[in-house]
């Protein structure tokens, strides 16, 4: 075929169907348009990588469209699309280079290739397009077990303060960048206390901060707000999005459930810093244990929290796959970073998972009890939710118990002995009755009595002893005692939560052709992924699972749990795409990095505090985040870590932060979810049960954000409109948008108003002797940490001066601080 053919043919090339991403942003990253000065291209880890992610689905060895093959070197180089040393007129650079919509530009569909991945591939086509004879593909960097490197030299050494550091700033110095200055005592104080306990520091721990700034007074601060009780409420929440923790079931009945001490027992485990190894049994398999306990089995509601769907008609064994399949999927996100789903009905097109490690994944969970099943087999819209649960042990509630049934014993023993009196005087009461005066009197009651004591029949006898117990003003009296009593048995029955149970004997596992479990095909029995490491000996069940998923031999798990919390932290991952390190997923801009962090995490006993306190106290974290021109035009993703972390603050943190600031929060922990004030009608269904939502009384309604109850149908709509979850999936990264919405709740939602109202009262309350502009600084220092500029201060006074009476100038006030974006910001 002549090279004009091999063009020709090129062009006839369907649209690639990938969302491409940066593949290699530093290895190619440069602050000059000179390729001279960008770092050398390497075949092995920059441009296959590239290709394989970008290319091969499509022009691979199981699909070559346009007859186009691009994983081998000599298809490639034959098609024409690339010349050696000729990078102008390589076809295939043309097409990537193209404006975004035009019609040849590839890809055709998502996005097009970065800046740097151009420079790459040019570079490479520009230098020979060099792909070594001996080459073999290397495996993918996320399967290759994590190793501890070394630190890299830096020549900045006065700016480390930790390992972290080296890293950062040698990928910092290799570009040309110097860190930005570290954050102002203020910031750094806020940023650390929303980040470990999710609250705000007191204007008397600002102040004491910033008399005494030096790095042992604020490690120590951070060693204390790592012991608070508030750390496990403030990490508990992104781990509960990837649990899918919700108070319902969802779908079309939405009814409620208990599962709130599943909630609760996650944030005491992050607060006792349970090592994350046996986090991770404790929620797969803590049922399975030897040594099982309540508490274990309560965290096996990780698995419980999958929606359970009750609709009228919906079929029992379609429901549980479901759940099953969500469980794999979950698994799958949270523990591996892979997106374990694309096998449900076929081979994973880019990750070395085939369907047959699917089902072995899915087999593992397929023998636990169902949540669903019909009441009648006969009836198809009978189905209802059936648990599993377990009772909760509450020494105070089961006291209670033994006193009221202990009352129930005596009330009924009064009973039956006045029935006995009854019976004994029963035939003197009815010869003294008047039946005529007496109101709704039974019509057997009255031929029984006509008759006579010597006729009645035994039936008729405890017909006339029932009807005489009725009329008795003393049974009357034991009868309200004991419905009272029964009333309160009711109220004080243990609570319950959702929780795995095993079957005697396991259900077997098939594949099911096309993902349809109407269709199973091959027997498979429980096993893990052979890509990854080997699965311990054992008995093939959920508890050989998660030793298998919490092993220092599995190149994924310490690697992804880092991720997620360095992005909590600085609004990104080392690795952006949190919920996928496989082909298709963004490489890390650090790798190293990512390394030290997943071996220091797993060899200081899997410990979360022990990680992020490391974290926080490096350098990197104390940067400021003052976003400079040269770094908004090199850098605007903040991927060299050139600064310190700013954003919008997550749902739960937002309503937490302003409670605070105005005094209204309430630290109260654990127990039943709460309900704030929302507006009304929003619980209205059709089908299922009826709920009549009341707010919350007292403070309990002022309760931190992870109580607050979530009903997947129809959520609390000030978390909704801040970007939070219905939870009907496992979520590993919240969206986080800029809409009108948000504006209006924080001016109009009850909760918010209520807000403002009480921060009005507590400025004047606790600067009542102090003038205006102490009251003003003061208030701006209670909602952003630092003092006003004078610019602002001015600002304040116009606001207050303008406003009115004292009540009113106050309110608007502080209606207009909890309405800043830096209130809301975490800085």
């Amino acid at each position: 075929m002549s090279q004009m053919a091999h063009h020709v043919s090129f062009i006839r090339l369907r649209t690639f169907s990938f969302a491409l991403v940066v593949v290699c942003l530093l290895s190619g990253y440069t602050t000059a348009e000179d390729d001279s000065k960008t770092a050398k291209v390497r075949f092995e880890k920059d441009i296959y990588p590239l290709l394989h992610k970008a290319c091969f689905e499509c022009h691979g060895a199981e699909s070559q469209e346009a007859d186009l093959r691009v994983d081998e070197r000599s298809a490639l180089l034959e098609s024409g699309s690339v010349v050696p040393g000729k990078p102008e007129e390589s076809e295939l650079l043309r097409r990537v280079t193209l404006p975004k919509g035009h019609d040849e530009i590839m890809p055709a569909v998502g996005d097009p290739l970065s800046a740097s991945e151009i420079r790459s591939l040019r570079q490479w086509i520009a230098s020979g397009a060099t792909w070594p004879e001996d080459f073999t593909p290397p495996k993918h960097w996320s399967y290759v077990k994590p190793e501890r490197p070394a630190l890299p030299q830096v020549n900045g050494k006065q700016w480390v303060k930790s390992p972290i550091d080296h890293f950062v700033l040698a990928k910092l110095e290799e570009v040309g960048f110097e860190p930005s200055p570290a954050a102002t005592p203020e910031k750094l104080i806020r940023r650390v206390h929303f980040d470990l306990t999710g609250l705000p520091p007191t204007p008397k721990e600002v102040e004491a901060f910033l008399a005494d700034p030096s790095e042992d007074n604020y490690r120590q601060i951070v060693d204390e707000l790592l012991a608070r009780p508030q750390f496990g409420e403030r990490w508990a929440r992104p781990w509960l999005d990837l649990a899918r923790y919700a108070d319902s079931h969802g779908f079309q009945r939405d009814d409620l459930r208990e599962i709130w001490a599943y909630r609760d027992w996650v944030i005491q485990a992050m607060n006792d810093d349970m090592p994350f190894d046996r986090f991770t049994v404790e929620q797969i398999a803590g049922d399975l244990l030897p040594d099982a306990t309540e508490s274990t089995r309560i965290a096996t509601g990780f698995h419980r929290c999958a929606p359970t769907n009750v609709e009228a008609g919906s079929l029992p064994e379609e429901t549980r796959i479901e759940q099953i399949i969500d469980r794999v999927n979950t698994t799958g996100a949270v523990w591996l970073g892979t997106t374990l789903e694309c096998c449900q009905c076929h081979d994973h097109k880019y990750d070395p998972f085939p369907m047959k490690d699917y089902y072995r994944m899915l087999a593992f969970f397929n023998s636990t009890k169902r949540e669903a099943d019909r009441t009648n087999p006969k009836q198809p819209s009978s189905i209802a939710f059936q648990g599993p649960s377990m009772n909760l042990a509450d020494p105070q509630k089961e006291e209670r118990r033994k006193q009221l049934q202990s009352q129930q014993s005596k009330v009924k023993e009064q009973q039956t002995q006045r029935r006995g009196e009854l019976e004994a005087d029963l035939k003197t009461w009815v010869t003294s009755i008047d039946v005529e005066a007496m109101k709704a009197v039974p019509d057997p009651v009255k031929k029984a009595i006509a008759k006579g004591p010597e006729k009645w029949s035994d039936k008729e006898e405890k017909t006339l002893l029932d009807f005489c117990v009725e009329q008795d003003g003393s049974s009357q009296k034991l009868g309200k005692q004991l419905n009272k009593i029964e009333r309160d048995l009711k109220a004080a029955q243990p609570d319950t939560t959702l929780v795995m149970i095993e079957l005697e004997e396991m259900r077997p596992t098939h594949i099911f052709e096309r993902g349809n479990y109407q269709t199973p095909g091959e027997l498979v029995e429980p096993g893990t992924p052979e890509t990854l490491h080997a699965m311990p000996e054992g008995p093939a069940n959920r508890l050989t699972l998660a030793h298998w998923l919490a092993s220092q031999e599995n190149p994924l798990v310490a690697r992804v749990v880092v991720n997620r919390w360095w992005a909590e932290l600085f609004g990104q991952g080392i690795v952006a795409t949190e919920e996928d390190f496989g082909i298709k997923g963004e490489s890390p801009t650090h790798p190293q990095l990512l390394d030290w962090l997943a071996v220091e995490f797993m060899e200081n006993g899997w410990s979360r505090k022990k990680l992020l306190r490391e974290i926080v106290l490096s350098a990197t974290y104390q940067q400021s985040s003052h976003l400079t021109k040269q770094l908004l035009e090199q850098d605007d993703q903040n991927k060299l870590l050139a600064r310190g972390p700013r954003l919008r603050m997550d749902a739960e943190m937002i309503r937490d932060n302003a409670l605070a600031v105005s005094g209204l929060l309430s630290l109260k922990q654990f127990g039943p979810p709460i309900r704030p004030y929302q507006p009304d009608g929003i619980w209205t269904k059709v089908g299922g049960q009826k709920y009549n939502y009341q707010v919350s009384p007292g403070s309990e309604q002022h309760r931190r954000g992870i109580y607050v109850v979530l009903k997947r149908g129809s959520p609390y709509p000030s978390f909704m409109n801040f970007d939070a979850t219905s939870r009907l999936a496992c979520t590993v990264q919240r969206s986080r948008t800029n809409t009108p919405l948000q504006a209006l709740t924080l001016l109009n939602d009850p909760v918010y108003v209520e807000a403002a109202q009480a921060l009005a009262k507590r400025i004047q309350n606790e600067t009542a002797d102090q003038p205006l502009d102490q009251q003003l600084r003061y208030a701006f220092q209670l909602c952003t940490a630092r003092k006003p500029s004078e610019s602002e201060l001015a600002t304040l006074h116009n606001l207050f001066e303008s406003s009115g009476d004292t009540d009113k100038a106050w309110s608007n006030i502080a209606t207009a601080l909890l309405n800043l974006h830096e209130t809301i910001t975490k800085d």
